[in-house]
């Protein structure tokens, strides 16, 4: 009986922050305060969302100009069952509406009953956020306009502080399929074994297997190959500072590439049971592994490296190593 196809849901995230320059920060402090910003251009036209550069002659631009509220879709295309990662639970309408005062136009939504109440050159009028922070969803999307909107630019207040950065939040949800070498090095960590996988040219074992040699491209299944659970710290950082994302990680904590003993290549892995200010390169370690009856098909069943007290590694394949010159040392 085959084995069952492993797969697991996986996330991966990389929120960070960006400073936004006076353009950007001048057309997200003008959402905050309800004042939409284009930027004048080398041709005098105006462009909206601004850019700091022409797109045509890469001249920097810097003079925000204020646009309307009230614009008109160009195109549109109708979104009737929003995807969960999308920003509204409702039917809507991904548009570009250009704006009055703007000549170039901008992607938002916009709420309707049906497709059928959407049309090109259909006049929209902006629906405000109650609370604003300096983004593009301050704009909570457009509504058709009634006849007596005008959507004059807004007059932007004094004295208002300026934005200086910006958040931007990176998200893919999917569901992850290992494949068949990696599968074989999840079920056996299961049971507190390493796989690795062998190149049938080099001899080199890399871990965990990719079922693939990445020296030369020929297949390294069916065989795969045991390895301990000891080796040495091959290069390695202290981290300092807090992770948002990690919380579990307390500063100062060792993140170390890990060679195991039979191995060719590393990965990365956690110090334990150390000092930050102790570890060296070459330092010899084993894994500390969860508890028994903790076990899963997962590579998290290793917590981290610790040292076994042994004498250091001597290291000699400096090509490799790189950094290193003969002789050891940091």
């Amino acid at each position: 009986m085959a084995d069952e196809v492993l797969t697991a849901p996986l996330v991966l995230e990389y929120p960070f922050t960006r400073t936004t320059g006076p353009v950007i920060g001048g057309f997200l402090t003008g959402l905050r305060e309800g004042v939409i910003h284009g930027v004048r251009r080398s041709d005098g036209t105006v462009m909206c969302p601004p850019l700091e550069y022409d797109p045509i002659t890469a001249a920097p631009l810097s003079e925000l100009v204020a646009v309307g509220t009230v614009g008109t879709v160009t195109t549109w295309t109708w979104n009737g069952e929003p995807r969960a990662q999308q920003p509204f639970t409702q039917p809507f309408a991904w548009a570009m509406i250009t704006l009055d005062g703007a000549d170039t136009p901008m992607l938002h939504a916009v709420f309707v009953d049906s497709a059928d109440d959407m049309a090109t050159g259909m006049r929209v009028e902006v629906v405000w956020r109650d609370e604003r922070e300096g983004h593009i969803t301050d704009i909570a999307g457009f509504i058709p306009a009634v006849a007596s909107t005008t959507g004059e630019p807004a007059a932007m207040p004094s004295d208002v502080e300026q934005i200086q950065s910006v958040r931007t939040p990176i998200r893919m949800e999917y569901t992850y399929t290992p494949g068949r070498a990696l599968s074989q090095y999840l079920r056996a960590m299961k049971d507190k074994r390493i796989l690795g996988d062998k190149c049938p040219e080099t001899g080199e074992v890399s871990v965990p297997p990719r079922g693939v040699s990445s020296v030369a491209g020929k297949p390294t299944l069916p065989e795969l190959v045991d390895l301990p659970d000891t080796g040495y710290i091959e290069s390695f950082n202290i981290t300092r500072v807090p992770i948002k994302m990690r919380p579990d990680l307390t500063p100062p904590y060792v993140s170390a590439w890990i060679v195991l003993d039979g191995a060719s290549v590393g990965f990365m892995g956690l110090g334990m049971n150390v000092e930050p200010e102790d570890v060296r390169v070459g330092m010899r370690v084993r894994a500390v592994w969860k508890p028994d009856d903790e076990l899963e098909m997962s590579a998290q069943n290793i917590l981290g490296w610790e040292p076994t007290g042994e004498p250091d590694e001597v290291i000699t394949d400096y090509a490799r190593v790189g950094r290193l010159e003969q002789g050891g040392g940091q």
